[in-house]
C-alpha cells in the first residue's frame, strides 16, 4: 500500500505542464531516433546534455529517460519495412518482420510490434516498481563465472536457434566472437589485431557493424536484383492491423518477451538486445510451426520487440537503487544524473523520492505517449513500401551514411559500413545468416571478460568455474543442451539412411 501511495504522489510530479512536457519531446526524440538508421542513442542523449543545464533535474532526466525507452519503440519501423535496424535491438525484428511486409503485413507487424511494446514496456515499469531492491540484489549474485556461463550457454543455444544451418551458424558466431577481441583488452589495455589504426583501439561499434551488414547489404541486394516495383503488394486499410488469427498467436509471446526482458535486463550488457536474441529463440522453440520462422512468423515480431521494451525498463533498476550502469544507455544516463548534481543508489528512494517516484510514474506515461503517437503513425510508415526503389533505396543509403558519421564523426565509420554492407551482400548471396556473427560480436567481449576475470578468481583452475554452485550449474546445462542435439543429428541420420536402404 505504501508503494501505491508513492507512485501516486510521483504521478501527481510527473503530470506538472513541464515534467509533461519533457516527457513528450523525449518519447517523439526517442522514436524518431530509432526509426533513422545510424542515429544512436547514447549519441543522441550525449549530444543533448548541455542542452539540459536550464532544466529542472527532473525534468531532463524524465526527458532522457524518454529517449532511452522510446527509441525501441521506432526501432522496429525500417526494420519491418526496409530490412534496416533502426538500432541494434531491432536487429532480430528484420528477420520476420521484413518478409512479413513484403508479404503486404507490413501494417500488422508494426501494430503488434507496437502493442506489444507497451504491454511489455508496462510489465518493466510494474517490475521496477514492486521489486527494484530485491532484484537488484539478485543481479549482483551473478559475479565474473556466472556471467561468462550464462555467456557461453547462450551463445550455444542462440546460434543453434538463430540460423537454418547449425555448421554456418557456428561459424558467422564464431567470426562474430574474433570481430569482437579487435581494440583495447579490458583487463591489460594491449591493443589487439588494430594494425597500427588507432581508431580500431575502440573496436568496432555496434551499431556500425548492424547497419553495414543489415542496412547497406540489403540495399546492394535490391539493386543487384532486377524487381519490378509491381513486386511490393498493394496494402489497403484493413490490411494494416493485425487479422484475429494474428492476435491470437501475438498474446503468449508478448507476456513471454515480457518476462524474458525484464529478467535479461537485469543482468550486465546490452540486455537490449540479447533478450530480443532471447525472445526469438524461445519463441522459435515454443512455435508448433518452427518453419515459419525467418518467413514472416508474427511471433517472431512480437516475443522481440516485447523483450527489448521490457529490458530497458530492468535496467534501470540497478542504475537507480545502486548507481551501476549495466549497459552503454544507462551509463550515458548516469551522467545526466552527475551533471544535474544527482547521485543514483539506495539513499535516491529515501532523500529524493519525488525525483524517484516522479521519474517511474512517467515511464508509465511515456509508454502510454508511444501507444498513441505510434499506432496512429503506422499507415504513414506503411506508405514507404510504396516509394519507387530508385529513390528509396538512395534515401535510405544517405541517412544510413549520415547517421554513421554522426556516430562518432569518423570518416573510417563510413568505409567500415560500406565494407560491412558489402560482406552483408555476399553472406545473403551464399545463404549464410548474418544474424549469428551479430550475436557473436555482441556476447564475444563479455564471454572473454568473463573468463579471465573467473580464472583470476579460481586461481586459474578451469574447474573452478564449475565449482561455483551457480556457474557449475549453469554450464552443465549447457553441456546437457549440446549432447540432446548431438543425440537429436545421429537420430537423423540414422533414420536418414534407413530411408536410403528401404
Amino acid at each position: 500500500m505504501e508503494i501505491l501511495n508513492l507512485l501516486l504522489q510521483g504521478f501527481s510530479i510527473s503530470i506538472l505542464p513541464s515534467n509533461l512536457a519533457a516527457c513528450t519531446i523525449g518519447v517523439l526524440i526517442g522514436t524518431l531516433v530509432g526509426i533513422l538508421p545510424g542515429i544512436d542513442t547514447i549519441s543522441t542523449i550525449a549530444l543533448l546534455l548541455p542542452f539540459s543545464y536550464g532544466m529542472d533535474s527532473t525534468a531532463a532526466l524524465i526527458m532522457f529517460s524518454g529517449i532511452y525507452y522510446g527509441s525501441k519503440y521506432g526501432g522496429s519501423t525500417t526494420s519491418i519495412l526496409l530490412n534496416v535496424p533502426g538500432e541494434a535491438a531491432a536487429v532480430v525484428t528484420c528477420l520476420d518482420g521484413y518478409p512479413m511486409a513484403q508479404k503486404g503485413r507490413g501494417g500488422a507487424a508494426l501494430t503488434v510490434a507496437a502493442l506489444g511494446s507497451f504491454v511489455a514496456g508496462t510489465i518493466g515499469v510494474i517490475g521496477l516498481t514492486l521489486f527494484a531492491p530485491p532484484l537488484a540484489q539478485a543481479a549482483l549474485a551473478f559475479g565474473p563465472p556466472e556471467y561468462f556461463s550464462l555467456a557461453l550457454v547462450g551463445l550455444i543455444i542462440l546460434t543453434k536457434l538463430a540460423g537454418t544451418s547449425m555448421l554456418k551458424s557456428t561459424l558467422m558466431a564464431t567470426i562474430g566472437v574474433m570481430l569482437g577481441t579487435i581494440g583495447l583488452d579490458s583487463m591489460s589495455g594491449i591493443s589487439r589485431f588494430t594494425f597500427g589504426i588507432d581508431e580500431l583501439n575502440r573496436g568496432f561499434d555496434l551499431s556500425i557493424l548492424a547497419m553495414g551488414i543489415f542496412g547497406i547489404g540489403e540495399i546492394l541486394t535490391v539493386l543487384t536484383e532486377s524487381k519490378d516495383q509491381s513486386t511490393i503488394p498493394s496494402l489497403r486499410f484493413r490490411d494494416l492491423y493485425p487479422s484475429r488469427e494474428e492476435c491470437r498467436r501475438s498474446i503468449l509471446p508478448i507476456f513471454r518477451g515480457g518476462m524474458v526482458g525484464f529478467l535479461v535486463g537485469l543482468l550486465p550488457g546490452p540486455a537490449a538486445t540479447i533478450s530480443s536474441f532471447v525472445s526469438y529463440a524461445l519463441e522459435k522453440r515454443c512455435s508448433k510451426n518452427p518453419d515459419q520462422f525467418g518467413h514472416g512468423a508474427i511471433e517472431g515480431v512480437a516475443g522481440p520487440e516485447s523483450a527489448n521494451n521490457s529490458a530497458i525498463s530492468a535496467t534501470m533498476i540497478p542504475l537507480l537503487t545502486l548507481g551501476l550502469p549495466f549497459c552503454g544507455g544507462t551509463a550515458i544516463l548516469l551522467s545526466g544524473f552527475m551533471i544535474h548534481g544527482i547521485t543514483p543508489g539506495p539513499t535516491l528512494i529515501t532523500q529524493q523520492p519525488d525525483l524517484f517516484w516522479g521519474l517511474i510514474a512517467s515511464m508509465y506515461i511515456g509508454n502510454i505517449l508511444l501507444l498513441i503517437i505510434n499506432l496512429p503513425l503506422i499507415s504513414i510508415f506503411v506508405q514507404l513500401l510504396k516509394t519507387p526503389l530508385h529513390i528509396l533505396m538512395p534515401l535510405v543509403a544517405v541517412l544510413t551514411l549520415t547517421g554513421a558519421y554522426s556516430i562518432n564523426n569518423s570518416v573510417l565509420d563510413l568505409f567500415w559500413i560500406v565494407f560491412f554492407g558489402v560482406i552483408g551482400f555476399f553472406l545473403r548471396q551464399t545463404n549464410f545468416e548474418p544474424a549469428p556473427l551479430l550475436i557473436g560480436i555482441i556476447v564475444g567481449p563479455e564471454l572473454e571478460r568473463g573468463l579471465i576475470q573467473g580464472l583470476i578468481i579460481s586461481n586459474g583452475s578451469i574447474w573452478g568455474l564449475f565449482t561455483r554452485p551457480l556457474s557449475g550449474t549453469i554450464l552443465t546445462l549447457g553441456v546437457i543442451f549440446i549432447l540432446y542435439n548431438i543425440t537429436r543429428s545421429f537420430r537423423k541420420f540414422a533414420h536418414l539412411g534407413k530411408e536410403m536402404n528401404s
